[in-house]
């Protein structure tokens, strides 16, 4: 997708963030039966572009000009996003911190094209600069085409978390 950018994030993305963040709720509602009621957040997004331990990415399309536009310069709008946040590691484990990923979000429309693969493997590079040899991240068991895109880019199964209400 030649059309297709990948930048950190900025504060002049945070409505679209927010939007892609209430989207991504919505859609993993249905794995968790633990969310409150709507309203609910799951980040900090300003916080997170202000921290350089974490990556916050956005795929930006780039839209061809109509043909006689009043403007020449091509629309932009975001249509994907995923962070890397650097965390210490469990005392007893070899790496001493891993990146964990997570706010993967592809907007509908642009699903199986490859994004999810193209922004993970810039969040590795980012944490590989970092000096970071461990990606982590958490998915719903029963979200079978996050599950596929995840072991699309590498990703193993590797531990089960489980939960009993009492």
């Amino acid at each position: 997708m030649a059309n297709i950018h990948l930048r950190p994030a900025t504060n002049a993305d945070l409505e679209t963030l927010y939007r892609f963040e209430q989207d991504l709720i919505a859609t993993e509602r249905p794995f968790d039966p633990t969310l409150k009621p709507e309203p609910i957040h799951y980040y900090d997004l300003a916080a997170m572009i202000a921290n350089p331990e974490v990556q916050l990415l956005v795929a930006e399309l780039q839209d061809q000009p109509v043909a006689g536009a009043a403007v020449d310069r091509p629309e932009t709008r975001l249509v994907a996003s995923g962070y890397a946040r650097i965390e210490p590691a469990k005392p007893y484990l070899r790496h001493p911190a891993h990146a964990y990923l997570g706010f993967m979000y592809v907007d509908p429309a642009h699903r199986g094209k490859g994004l999810n693969t193209r922004i993970i493997e810039e969040l590795r590079k980012w944490a590989q600069s970092q000096n970071i040899t461990e990606l982590r991240l958490d998915v719903y068991h029963l979200n079978t085409r996050a599950i596929r895109a995840y072991e699309k880019a590498g990703f193993i199964p590797h531990h089960l978390h489980m939960r009993r209400p009492v």
